[in-house]
């Protein structure tokens, strides 16, 4: 009989202690300890680059995974995060960061059987009917054990590594604080917002180290997948799910790359095409990782998906500009292409179509006269995305989770069989892909009547709203106008009046102590000097200096 999970004894609350202050003392010294490493790791990495890049730039991605690796579990998974980043990294860097890995050995099984104990409040084998001490994987984040449950079913048991989440917090407050100390040394890198980009990185950390947002993952996709007849995946051993501990069905599939080249892949290329065409048009949430290590293969030819940590979800309206964007890449339609980029939230309303256009069709030419096994809708919609963006250029994490799937889904399609006409396979179902989509919009399945009555019903609104506009207007109809290309000379403008002001602050410090020093009032230094003249020019001269420096960044002296 299974036991009842049960909350921690009260002998543990009682136990519960203010730490006395030598551990505290402890506690800071291994926080500044910590905080040096973070710093000089940066510092070590910044003149690295500055080496590097010009005389040996291949050699920097290995440099920085290697920093990275050092560092330890938090940023190991802060750099895999960061491999998402597609609109933020090169292609060498990307590659190195998704291969990281760091080196942990297994934790002991009596701490793991601790762990599992605290979480459930019950004992190993009152919760098993067997658990396996020797872990099957052991990772950064979390070690894998299997256990056989009281019924006679198999599973793992997945336990995060001791001490981690606090480990996790206090990494991620000393790197903000370091980069806040490099932003001040160095202010251009605040125009990439490393703070933002840390507090998003911070945020997929903590969801990937914490086993309920896991199990949420795996019970929301188990509802889309369950459905689909060639498709399968673990699922969560109600109801041990905890945030340190996570039970769930142990897959005894072969890894997908077993089946390439042998006479089953094409038929698993094709459940896998079919199964992704489910969940991005049909359902709206798919499995976001699905790397190799990730898909594995039974013997009766269903796929089966694990490690959900990170799972996408599309809006109605966002599978339908994706499904129109499919059909319009396929028909080679740069006009539909640029509808659907805008209905997906690649660009504002408000763009220079005549040039975008232009752009789309130059992208789908290219794309075209290459051979079908290099046709790719992933990177026509990547580079689509990219049209006229800066080097400020970044993309909600949403699209990006997108992009990436698309990409991994088309490299294993192709893996399992380089003869697949991927074009070809989505043109033919372009129109069903539409019609999935569509279908999908929460209108989708009204009547036609119900839906025009539903429009005729807010008409008179918007005709009052109108009206009250006049009436604030003057009885003149009011027009919204939209600019663009304005933006740089709007920076360029306050640039201009920050400096104007420094420079009367640095002008009136430099006649203050002018002033200052004709008077022969309070503390003086060097014999004559009056102190409060020197501390002015002091303040003038390194005014002057930031000044100085950001009019030479600027190139326009």
């Amino acid at each position: 009989m299974v036991a009842a999970i049960r909350p921690p004894s009260c002998a543990r609350k009682r136990g519960r202690h203010r730490e006395p202050a030598g551990q505290d003392l402890a506690l800071m010294a291994g926080t500044v300890r910590r905080g040096g490493q973070i710093a000089w790791a940066g510092l070590t990495l910044g003149v690295a680059v500055l080496r590097l890049r010009r005389r040996r730039p291949e050699r920097l991605p290995a440099y920085v995974s290697a920093t990275l690796v050092g560092l330890g579990t938090t940023f190991v998974k802060l750099g895999q995060g960061l491999s998402l980043r597609w609109d933020l990294l090169p292609a060498p860097y990307r590659e190195a960061l998704s291969r990281l890995h760091s080196d942990v050995p297994a934790f002991p099984a009596d701490q793991a059987r601790h762990m599992v104990e605290h979480a459930f409040g019950a004992s190993v084998e009152e919760l098993f009917a067997s658990f396996d001490d020797h872990p099957l994987a052991a990772a950064s984040v979390a070690q894998i054990h299997p256990a056989r449950m009281h019924d006679g079913r198999d599973v793992v048991v997945k336990v995060t590594r001791p001490g981690i989440h606090a480990q996790v917090q206090a990494d991620l407050r000393l790197l903000r604080r370091t980069l806040r100390v490099a932003q001040w040394i160095w202010p251009p890198l605040k125009r990439h917002r490393p703070l933002e980009l840390v507090d998003e990185l911070g945020a997929f950390l903590r969801d990937e180290i914490d086993m309920r947002h896991e199990a949420q993952n795996m019970r929301r996709m188990a509802k889309v997948l369950d459905a689909l007849p060639g498709i399968t995946q673990p699922h969560v051993v109600e109801p041990y799910a905890t945030r340190d501990v996570l039970v769930q069905d142990r897959s005894h599939g072969t890894r997908l790359e077993a089946a390439y080249g042998t006479a089953a892949a094409p038929a698993l290329a094709r459940a896998l095409l079919g199964a992704y065409v489910h969940q991005l048009f049909g359902a709206g949430v798919f499995h976001a990782d699905p790397h190799p290590g990730n898909l594995f293969f039974f013997d009766d030819g269903r796929l089966c998906l694990h490690d959900f940590g990170s799972i996408g979800v599309l809006v109605p309206a966002s599978r339908l500009a994706l499904g129109g964007m499919v059909e319009a890449i396929a028909a080679d339609d740069a006009e539909g292409v640029l509808d659907a980029a805008i209905a997906m939230g690649f660009f504002p309303p408000q763009v220079d179509r005549r040039s975008h256009v232009r752009e789309i069709h130059l992208i789908l030419a290219e794309m075209a006269s290459r051979p079908l096994a290099q046709w790719s809708i992933a990177e026509a919609i990547w580079r689509v995305a990219r049209i006229g963006q800066g080097a400020g250029f970044r993309l909600p994490a949403h699209l990006l989770s997108l992009i990436r799937t698309l990409f991994l889904v088309e490299n294993t399609l192709r893996a399992l069989d380089p003869d697949l006409d991927l074009l070809g396979t989505l043109s033919a179902q372009a129109a069903a892909i539409a019609d999935i989509a569509e279908a999908s919009r929460p209108s989708g399945n009204r009547p036609l009547a119900m839906r025009l009555a539903r429009t005729a019903r807010q008409l008179p609104q918007i005709a009052t709203d109108l009206l009250r506009q006049a009436q604030l207007s003057d009885g003149r109809p009011a027009f919204s106008v939209h600019h663009h290309g304005l933006s740089s000379t709007q920076e360029a403008i306050a640039r201009t009046g920050n400096r104007l002001a420094l420079a009367l602050v640095t002008l009136g410090l430099y006649v203050s102590g002018a002033l200052l020093s004709l008077h022969s009032d309070g503390p003086q230094v060097f014999g004559h000097m009056p102190f409060l003249a020197m501390v002015a020019f002091a303040a003038a001269g390194l005014l002057s200096l930031r000044l100085v420096m950001a009019i030479a960044r600027s190139g326009h002296l």
